[in-house]
């Protein structure tokens, strides 16, 4: 192996450096500091004579004396079920003082895509414990549902809840002689705060969860560089877990926004023309290969469901992080500041957020008969609701007349008793449902109009009815 002391330059998280080979794009690299630490890095640009390398642990005490050993591999993951109940840094080196992993084998950690002919459509129904997800946006096996919040606001307890919470029912059903059902949650933090960090792992171990859990941590003060290989070591896992091990692999990823910083930067030391705000302008692809290796395949056994979390800078949704994001996944969850500042937890507003794929992965045989019609009535009154508070606002409620007042009762107990559950409750299908139902009572049968009649014989209480016209 060829060792090399001639590095030109040094800008912000890239080495520059001259070679007398061809060498190959996304290759390892070895850089030996005169001090004898050894950094990784990857190449980024190779041309006639000149590499450009990002070095994952930052360019500090790397210096044009510095030794450059190119490995001639990409990059891989130690793969292994062990890796379950692990915690590693955002390299993909444990910390949580266990053993040293012994893998089964070492995957490339930018991973092979799935044939579109081989992909099973995304079906099956994840219950996630919480109403507004289940009831409204359904997650689905196999799908990309990210959750669009904003800097302040309690995702990563959303994030949390879900991690601890999320099952396959009818697995858990089939399984309740074995022992117990094969899902995962594989957890991947970028640029997370050390007080956050202390959080993710103090819930994950308090609940037990950590069991079934591989999680990667890259913190606000590891380099930015890493954080652009975390995600992808994280996808390398879960995909392994799923593919090879017929594991439902649930990916949480937290904060995109992190990694599209890094992005950024990375982009502007490479002194690349910028794209919108900034951003690089592969962005949109750079993102596909992330959120694209979501998915289940014909044949596998596993599935892999992604939930990625990004923070909107200033709350705006044309952002290019959450607008790019929005254009590959298959909807998205929002997370409401007005919500949060009433008290409601989560605060999830479940009118602008949509599961593209929640219509093939709900009614009989997945969860219950009337869960569709369910939730458009309860779409269509919760938005009737909301309109009326406008009117409210301008004319008084006096000016209302019955049925306009039902429906204002109506959205209020909707955020009040559906969608605030606390970040402690697990809610079954079956009980999101009929919570909908209590609140679908209030109103009048005849208002009904999105459900089947058959539905309203069975499931409408008409004493609730009149417990709201005796208020």
């Amino acid at each position: 192996m060829k060792e090399y002391q001639t590095i030109t330059e040094i800008s912000g998280p890239l080495v520059f450096a001259e070679v007398d080979e061809p060498i190959g794009y996304d290759e390892i690299v070895e850089i030996e500091t005169p001090n004898g630490d050894t950094k990784r890095g990857q190449v980024l640009e190779s041309s006639d004579g000149l590499v450009s390398i990002q070095v994952f642990e930052g360019t500090e005490g790397i210096d044009t004396k510095s030794s450059v050993r190119f490995l001639g591999e990409t990059m891989k993951m130690p793969v292994t079920e062990d890796l379950l109940g692990r915690v590693l840094d955002g390299s993909g080196n444990p910390i949580d003082g266990g053993p040293e992993i012994v893998p089964d084998r070492r995957d490339d950690i930018v991973g092979a895509a799935i044939n579109p002919t081989a992909r099973e459509y995304p079906e099956e129904f994840i219950q996630t414990g919480v109403s507004a997800i289940d009831g409204m946006n359904t997650l689905v096996r196999g799908q990309k549902l990210p959750i669009f919040s904003g800097s302040g606001l309690p995702h990563n307890e959303l994030a949390l809840q879900i991690a601890r919470q999320a099952t396959v029912p009818e697995e858990d059903e089939a399984s309740e002689d074995d022992d117990g059902s094969e899902f995962a949650v594989v957890f991947g933090a970028m640029g997370i705060t050390a007080e956050e960090a202390n959080e993710f792992m103090e819930d994950f171990e308090r609940t037990g969860a950590l069991e079934r859990s591989v999680v990667f941590m890259n913190l606000a003060d590891d380099p930015a560089v890493e954080r652009t290989v975390t995600p992808r070591l994280a996808l390398t896992t879960a995909e392994y877990l799923a593919f090879d091990k017929g594991y439902h692999v649930l990916v949480i990823l937290t904060d995109m926004t992190n990694y599209c910083e890094a992005l950024r930067e990375i982009g502007a030391a490479r002194e690349e023309v910028p794209g919108r705000r900034g951003y690089p302008g592969y962005m949109y692809t750079d993102l596909a290969q992330l959120y694209e290796r979501a998915g289940r395949i014909e044949g596998r056994a596993g599935s892999v469901t992604q939930i990625p979390i990004l923070t909107m800078p200033g709350d705006d949704d044309t952002h290019p992080i959450p607008d790019l994001t929005g254009y590959i996944t298959e909807g998205q969850i929002y997370i409401d500041r007005g919500l949060n500042s009433q008290g409601i937890q989560p605060p999830i507003n479940v009118s602008p957020s949509l599961s593209r794929l929640m219509d093939d992965g709900i009614g009989e045989g997945f969860t219950r008969e009337d869960h569709g019609d369910v939730a458009d009535q309860l779409f269509a009154a919760y938005a009737e609701g909301k309109d009326l508070r406008d009117l409210v606002n301008i004319v008084g409620r006096e000016a209302l007349s019955e049925r306009d007042n039902k429906y204002l009762d109506f959205a209020d107990r909707f955020e009040t008793d559906f969608v605030d559950q606390g970040f402690d409750t697990n809610r079954d299908i079956d009980e999101t449902l009929d919570i909908g139902w209590d609140l679908l009572s209030m109103l009048p049968k005849e208002a009904l109009n999105r459900i089947d009649e058959e539905l309203i014989e069975k499931y409408y209480h008409a004493e609730e009815a009149e417990e709201v016209a005796a208020d």
